[in-house]
């Protein structure tokens, strides 16, 4: 081989591997840029705030276990459902409290006066549900307006656009009767699309009063409270309307209420596209604020409210894969 030319090879094999070791090192630090970006995006949106964790599937209701008997003495529910212009969605609502087929149940629709057929649907349920149509001040004014004068034990309500899953009752109901400790009760929840198809899960970790003072984890389609909160700490707040459900939990924490976290899935919250308006979460946005100044006394920075949260996040983040992974089972 020519000396001149077996030292153009090696120059050139040299600067190949250079090239090769350059190019191994950009990957390396793409995949660290991607790991660090996914890190960050489990910051910004953990699961338990992430709502489409998957493409659509059918919602397998045999897969969960099954709920306990109700006993012969079961105790009174009292179920509210505040509803305007949802039609499409508040059958399957009604559906999902009516086939629970609990013995001691009194459900209730209070409808703003809808005018998209919600009240055609009312009339068409005859005497299996109580109802009124007529004008009110909001979602608060609502659901105060159904609770007005109901005897009960056991109280919850349930947005018209969202689902109890099966046996849900029966489950809350057993648990409220072997713990008369307890008086406010909550669990996992399921993302649904506006089709009724699965799209995510929120596996919660337990109860902790600590994070609640800073963010609301608490799934409200999922939460029941006994009556003896409501007698003590008031109606809901017709002042808020975004963060009503915050400001009573946070009201029933201070009045030293005993929360659980029920290790199972209670509820379905659906996805749609009229949810939620950019001025309604402004709203949110400003009544947040004054919930945690009235319970800190003082406004966090976006950091504090990060690190406060950061240790309630990353167990959630542990129950999330546990149970995607097969360790847990509800």
């Amino acid at each position: 081989m020519d000396e001149d030319f077996r030292q153009r090879l090696e120059y050139r094999l040299e600067q190949l591997e250079n090239r090769v070791a350059l190019l191994e090192r950009n990957l390396g630090l793409v995949a660290a840029g991607q790991r660090r970006a996914s890190f960050r995006g489990l910051w910004r949106r953990p699961p338990m705030w992430t709502f489409e964790q998957h493409l659509p599937r059918p919602l397998n209701l045999n897969a969960f276990k099954s709920p306990p008997a109700i006993p012969a003495n079961a105790p009174r529910i009292a179920m509210v459902t505040p509803s305007y212009n949802h039609a499409d969605y508040i059958g399957a609502t009604i559906d999902s409290i009516v086939g629970q087929a609990y013995p001691n149940l009194y459900y209730h629709v209070q409808d703003g006066a809808s005018i998209d057929g919600t009240v055609d649907l009312l009339k068409s349920r005859g005497n299996s549900i109580s109802w009124r149509s007529e004008p009110d001040n909001g979602q608060s004014n609502a659901i105060n307006l159904g609770f007005a004068g109901v005897e009960c034990e056991i109280m919850a309500y349930l947005n018209s656009d969202d689902m109890l899953l099966p046996g849900t009752l029966a489950h809350v109901v057993d648990y409220f009767m072997s713990h008369p400790d307890v008086d406010i009760v909550y669990g996992n929840r399921i993302f649904i699309n506006r089709d009724g198809l699965e799209v995510g899960r929120a596996v919660l970790p337990r109860h902790d009063d600590k994070t609640l003072q800073y963010a609301d984890y608490i799934p409200q389609e999922t939460m029941f409270w006994r009556k003896r909160v409501w007698d003590k700490i008031g109606p809901i707040d017709e002042s808020f309307h975004f963060a009503m459900d915050w400001d009573f939990i946070l009201r029933a924490q201070a009045a030293g209420f005993k929360f659980v976290r029920l290790p199972r899935f209670l509820s379905c919250f659906r996805i749609h596209d009229a949810q939620k308006t950019t001025a309604t979460y402004a709203i949110g946005v400003k009544e947040m604020g004054i919930l945690r100044r009235r319970v800190l006394g003082f406004d966090p920075t976006q950091m504090q409210i990060r690190r406060a949260i950061a240790p309630y996040l990353l167990r959630q983040l542990a129950y999330h894969y546990s149970y995607k992974l097969g360790l847990l089972r509800y």
